[in-house]
């Protein structure tokens, strides 16, 4: 997959988790980006993890399936974020 691709992936899956998300996430665009790249990653190594029973550090591609996969991705990694950092409130 191209840089362009992965950055197109990473605003769009990005976007959805953080939509889905519940509470507010205030990161700039380029944090939505990242985001949704890390969720990619998260995602096709758990689709690999589920499918094959072998850990691979997989991405998904940029199909229907690979955003839905890179948005579950995201929301994981929302998730232990907050888990380990938590919420600030001012």
């Amino acid at each position: 997959m191209g840089i362009l691709a992965w950055i197109v992936l990473g605003l769009i899956a990005g976007a959805i988790a953080k939509a889905i998300y519940p509470g507010s996430q205030d990161s700039s665009i380029l944090g939505t980006m990242l985001l949704g790249i890390v969720g990619a990653f998260i995602g096709g190594s758990l689709y690999t993890l589920l499918t094959t029973g072998s850990l691979a550090l997989t991405a998904v591609g940029f199909t229907f399936g690979g955003v839905a996969l890179a948005v579950v991705g995201a929301i994981i990694a929302l998730w232990l974020y907050y888990a380990f950092v938590g919420r600030r409130v001012y």
